[in-house]
């Protein structure tokens, strides 16, 4: 079994903040594959779903974001799931908003629920999925940030990264780790190179003036 675990926080009043990014990508997918999450154990609510031979359970934390070591060692232990077949989807702020990075192993940086996880585990040694939020403006408290909602600006980006983390998962599942961060990672970075298509064009129309003259 692949345990597959979006972090946020249990409530309406969390739903669209930039901490609960994990939810919203488990959410997702589980449409995506036309399952719910909803049964409750291990301090979480699960989903499991069954692709090319394998069983891959979703599951999110329903303890709040600073004990979410306890849903995920909890399933880990009950059943029986490697450490090489875990996967955590979590928010970012030391990403760009709607960057997407696969990453095999870490610390946990200044996110409270990769702390509580590696506490309970014991092992950094799992992959992430990281999705950028952003820092907060200088002076800002970082909870009031990450507890805050996405504006309307941002919007394209988040949702482009929910459907590229998506991406990664089944490449996760289906691939290995290492193929994953090839293919989005790189994804990513070539976006990131190619220039704008009006810029392009413009590029274009210098080239063909270049040549007139010439001419």
């Amino acid at each position: 079994m692949h345990l597959i675990v979006g972090l946020g926080n249990i409530g309406k009043e969390y739903h669209g903040t930039r901490h609960n990014i994990g939810f919203e990508t488990l959410d997702y997918l589980s449409d995506k594959k036309g399952i719910t999450i909803t049964k409750k154990e291990q301090h979480g609510v699960t989903g499991v779903y069954r692709e090319d031979g394998r069983k891959i359970m979703l599951a999110k934390p329903t303890t709040y974001m600073n004990n979410s070591g306890l849903c995920v060692a909890g399933l880990m232990n009950f059943y029986n799931i490697p450490i090489e077949n875990l996967l955590v989807i979590y928010d970012d702020i030391d990403l760009a908003t709607g960057d997407v990075r696969i990453r095999q192993r870490g610390s946990a940086g200044t996110h409270n629920g990769m702390r509580s996880i590696i506490s309970h585990l014991g092992n950094p040694e799992f992959s992430r999925i990281r999705i950028g939020i952003g820092r907060p403006r200088i002076g800002s408290e970082l909870v009031h940030y990450v507890l805050g909602r996405f504006p309307k600006s941002e919007f394209p980006a988040i949702e482009n990264a929910v459907i590229e983390a998506a991406k990664g998962i089944d490449i996760f599942v289906k691939d290995g780790v290492d193929l994953a961060m090839n293919r989005i990672n790189v994804r990513k970075k070539t976006a990131e190179k190619k220039p704008p298509e009006k810029k392009l064009a413009d590029q274009k129309s210098e080239a063909r003036a270049v040549q007139e003259e010439l001419n």
